[in-house]
Order: structure tokens, then C-alpha cells, then sequence
């Protein structure tokens, strides 16, 4: 029988102390290794949160001038759509200006007026001291309130022009087709209106015009604006010229050399309508006039002065 030897019982004896040891020192770093990563876990979690806190700043500031961005833009929006607004109204009221020049102009015109003293291309005289310091500068919606008073007065002054303007044309119009004047430019009257005796035969007769002697050829004028109704030759007066008036009014022209007008024209008050001669029963050149109201024969003399 054989007999292990001390050293071998020696070595086996450590081997197994070894073992021993190594298990026990594998829970302790285990141990050791957890409580090391907590830690870590910890710092990292202490370390990490101020850094939370500045990306939470740095959203709230992000957020902030969002808001700003989009209030100012809001503002600018607001202030485009006041100035467009303005710009329509100044463009409505320079519109009306210039309407209101146009019919300044006419005015003038028809009126007679001196145009030094209504000239539109100038604006009125003005003048005054400078501004002192205490000036005070105007607000926008103080601007639009005096724009839009201005607006309606000019629509009211415009309104008004035009009023004064279809009277005045109106009037223009009435005059024009009143008859007024001779229609020759030189001449004298030989023969009135009324009872006369007969150039050719001595009887007694009504004349229904008064006759105005002048050179032939000379020009015969409309006495008023109207329609001629009748221009032919026609017995007794030659060539004759009949124009038809407002209120009934009938102008006749005998006695012409030449007739330059027809049926249906529109003549206008001082227009050539023929020519001084001496058509017809006639002993000279001169010019019948005639005026009849209503159909009823009138003395012309009134009209002639």
C-alpha cells in the first residue's frame, strides 16, 4: 500500500485554498463592480441635468422670438394694408381733382372768365410762418378722418360744379336758340314790318318781315340755333330758307343769291346759310326776314335789337 508523500498533500491542500479564495472574491467585485456603475448612473444623471435646464432655456428663448417674428410680421401686414388703403383713397380724391379741374376749365370757358386768375395747373396761394417747436405731427387715424372730409367735400364741390355747369350750358343753349341779332353783318333796314305800300304796284299791303339791304354775296347768318325745315325756291321769296326753333319759334331767309344749307341740318347760332341776293319779287339785293310764333307772323325788330 502506497503512501502519499507530505509536499503532494501540501500542493493539493493549496489548490483547493485557491479556489476557495476566487469564489469568494467573485461576488465582492461583483459587488464593488455594481456599486461603481450606480455611481456612474448618478454622476451621469447629476452632470446631465444642467444641461437639461439649458435646453430648456434655449427652447423658451427659441420660442420668444417666434413670437416677436410673427407679431412684427402682423405689424407689417397692418402697416401694408394702411398704405394701400391710403393709396386707394389719394387715388380716388386725384380722380376727382382732376374732374374737378375739367370742369373748372369749362367753366371758365362758358363764363368768360379771366384764366390768370383760375389757373388749375398752379396750386392756390399759400403762406405762414415756420413751424415752431410744439408742432405736433399727425397720427394716422386723425390722417384718414381729414382724408375722408376731404373726399366728401370734394364730391360735394364736384357735384356742384356740374350743377353749375348744365345751367350754364342750359342756358347757353336757350340763348342760342333764341333768335337774337341780323343776319347780315352790315346792312340797313329799307322796308319794316306792317303795312307798306306794295314796291310794285303801289297798293297797300301787310309786310310779314322787315327787309335789311346789303351788298351781294354777302354772307347770311342763322340768327339761333335750330333745324332748317325748309331750303328751296319758293314764289315770291326766291331762294328761301325756313329754320325751326325752340318755343314754336320759325326764322325765314328770302330773297338769297345762294343756299348753302339742306333739309334737316343742324345749324348753330351765327352759321353761314347763304348768300345776300335778290331771288324772287325782289327789287335789290337784300335779305327778307321773317319770324313767325306759333305760326303766327311777330315783328321781327325785338329780335333784331
Amino acid at each position: 500500500m502506497k503512501v502519499n508523500s507530505p509536499k503532494s498533500s501540501r500542493k493539493f491542500s493549496n489548490g483547493n485554498d485557491f479556489t476557495h479564495l476566487l469564489l469568494m472574491a467573485l461576488p465582492l467585485a461583483a459587488l464593488l463592480t455594481g456599486g461603481a456603475l450606480w455611481a456612474g448612473y448618478q454622476l451621469g444623471i447629476e452632470a446631465g441635468a444642467p444641461d437639461s435646464n439649458g435646453q430648456m432655456a434655449a427652447f423658451g428663448l427659441q420660442q420668444e422670438t417666434g413670437r416677436q417674428h410673427r407679431e412684427l410680421e402682423q405689424a407689417r401686414q397692418q402697416a401694408r394694408a394702411h398704405l394701400d388703403a391710403m393709396a386707394l383713397r389719394l387715388g380716388v380724391m386725384q380722380a376727382k381733382l382732376l374732374r374737378m379741374e375739367a370742369l373748372g376749365e369749362q367753366l371758365v370757358k362758358i363764363g368768360e372768365l379771366d384764366p390768370s386768375e383760375f389757373n388749375f395747373d398752379e396750386p392756390p396761394p399759400q403762406g405762414g410762418l415756420e413751424s415752431s417747436e410744439d408742432a405736433i405731427s399727425v397720427e394716422l387715424p386723425e390722417l384718414f378722418t381729414e382724408m375722408d372730409l376731404l373726399s366728401r367735400n370734394i364730391a360735394d364741390r364736384t357735384h356742384k360744379l356740374e350743377l353749375m355747369q348744365g345751367m350754364i350750358v342750359d342756358g347757353k343753349i336757350q340763348e342760342n336758340l333764341q333768335p337774337d341779332g341780323r343776319p347780315v353783318e352790315k346792312g340797313w333796314i329799307s322796308s319794316n314790318y306792317g303795312y307798306r305800300k306794295d314796291p310794285f304796284n303801289g297798293k297797300k299791303t301787310f309786310h310779314r318781315g322787315v327787309d335789311i339791304a346789303s351788298k351781294r354775296g354777302s354772307p347770311v347768318h342763322a340768327v339761333a340755333s335750330g333745324v332748317v325745315m325748309e331750303a328751296r325756291r319758293k314764289s315770291g321769296y326766291g331762294y328761301h330758307i325756313e329754320i325751326n326753333h325752340a318755343d314754336g319759334l320759325v326764322t325765314k331767309y328770302a330773297h338769297n343769291s345762294a343756299i348753302f344749307v339742306e333739309p334737316g341740318d343742324l345749324v348753330e347760332k351765327g352759321d353761314i346759310i347763304g348768300l345776300v341776293g335778290s331771288s324772287g319779287r325782289s327789287t335789290g339785293p337784300h335779305v327778307h326776314f321773317e319770324i313767325t310764333h306759333n305760326g303766327k307772323s311777330v315783328n321781327p325788330a325785338k329780335y333784331l335789337e
